[in-house]
């Protein structure tokens, strides 16, 4: 499979390398404190990229899921917090919106999106339910035209922030997974509250957020059949960009690693001299790069969702690939890894979200197993897992 760049994605790489490299690399330490990065977020929206989710009539690029990774990791790779505001943009929040919002959402929403000016929250996770779908509390009942929103969702990015609210809950108390259907709210809708925040050590704040008799046109209702499929559906979509956050997190903490193992001396010579020392940078090389390799082909998949074991797949080892080489750049570094004053203990402290977020790791193993035992091929063997994916 050629992952070889067409040259429009490289213009969008390039773009977003540029921007992050001469602008968010400088002031990344001043969003640690839970400030959110509007100034980094309307930079990208100048250079068009939080557009890569928002359909060309609504002022967006409307392209795949692989660009929008490339986006995310190239952010990723010098600043945590930005990267996770414009996967609020780019992620499965605008393609929910854009798929099944009425015209006078999409139409009030998506340009702003794209130019940077608002963002979205999605709001899945409640006080007693994580992954656990099926038990969610929250109800949205129908009355006519109207529909009533009741219940708590909580660990949401973006919430004081947030211009919308995509939110997974009950309708009309159908039980299970069946009865799960999406609902948006907007910000200021009485009967919404942004209350409790979490302040992470990644350096974002999350939020709880309270829904006490909201009212809204039924029209708002915009999913109701279907949702739990809907869901893990687009959810795919997140274990793809998950995972790209991951890898860039890897990279720019390899790439401080490597300038410091050739620039600071011991024992009269650079510690890149030493054979331990490359030993770390060639793990590590070959962590990131085989990490890329699972996450490209999850996301060459999409169409319009990636395939649900193949991002699975790379999403498990990308997330704890970030670990590894973001502990080890840290080990290159020494005392002075463990300091503030060095990218490389920010870049652990975001890549520790990854297994946490999206699907953990223990449920998507659970996954991959599950698959694995289904339809294992005894003639094809793992290319019997695979091989309608390449049809």
């Amino acid at each position: 499979m050629d992952f070889r760049l067409t040259s429009e994605q490289r213009g969008i790489v390039l773009a977003v390398r540029e921007l992050a490299q001469g602008e968010f690399k400088t002031r990344a330490l001043q969003w640690m404190d839970g400030t959110f990065p509007w100034e980094n977020m309307r930079a990208l929206g100048r250079i068009g990229v939080l557009g890569v989710a928002v359909p060309k009539e609504y002022g967006g690029l409307g392209l795949p899921i692989f660009d929008t990774a490339l986006v995310l990791e190239e952010i990723a790779k010098v600043d945590y917090v930005t990267a996770m505001a414009a996967l609020g943009e780019i992620g499965v929040q605008t393609r929910v919106i854009a798929t099944y919002a009425p015209e006078s959402i999409k139409r009030a929403v998506l340009p702003k999106v794209a130019a940077g000016e608002a963002v979205l929250s999605i709001c899945m996770t409640e006080p007693h339910a994580g992954t656990d779908v099926a038990n969610y509390r929250t109800n949205t009942e129908i009355r006519g035209d109207r529909v009533i929103v009741n219940g708590v969702k909580t660990l949401i990015s973006r919430a004081p922030e947030a211009a919308m609210f995509v939110v997974f809950t009950r309708v009309d108390k159908r039980p299970g997974r069946e009865g799960i259907g999406c609902v948006l709210i907007p910000q200021g809708a009485k009967g919404l509250a942004v209350t409790g925040t979490f302040h992470t050590m990644g350096g974002e704040n999350l939020h709880e957020v309270q829904f006490h008799d909201l009212e809204l046109p039924r029209d708002h209702l915009v999913i109701t059949d279907d949702g739990f499929k809907k869901l893990l559906n687009a959810f795919n979509t997140q274990r793809c960009l998950n995972p790209s956050i991951s890898l860039g997190l890897a990279e720019g903490a390899f790439d401080e690693a490597v300038k410091y193992a050739r620039d600071r001396t011991a024992f009269g010579r650079a510690i890149g001299d030493f054979q331990g020392m490359r030993w770390k940078l060639a793990d590590m090389f070959k962590d990131i790069e085989a990490g890329r390799a699972l996450l490209y082909r999850a996301c060459a998949t999409a169409n319009p969702f990636p395939d649900p074991f193949l991002a699975a797949t790379a999403k498990v080892f990308c997330n704890e690939m970030a670990l590894r080489v973001t502990s080890e750049a840290i080990q290159v570094h020494g005392g002075y890894g463990f300091t503030d004053e060095y990218p490389v203990s920010r870049f652990y402290r975001g890549a520790r979200y990854g297994t946490l977020g999206g699907g953990t790791s223990e449920t998507l193993r659970d996954l991959i197993g599950k698959r694995i035992l289904a339809e294992f091929d005894p003639a094809d063997g793992v290319m019997g897992l695979t091989g309608n994916i390449e049809e």
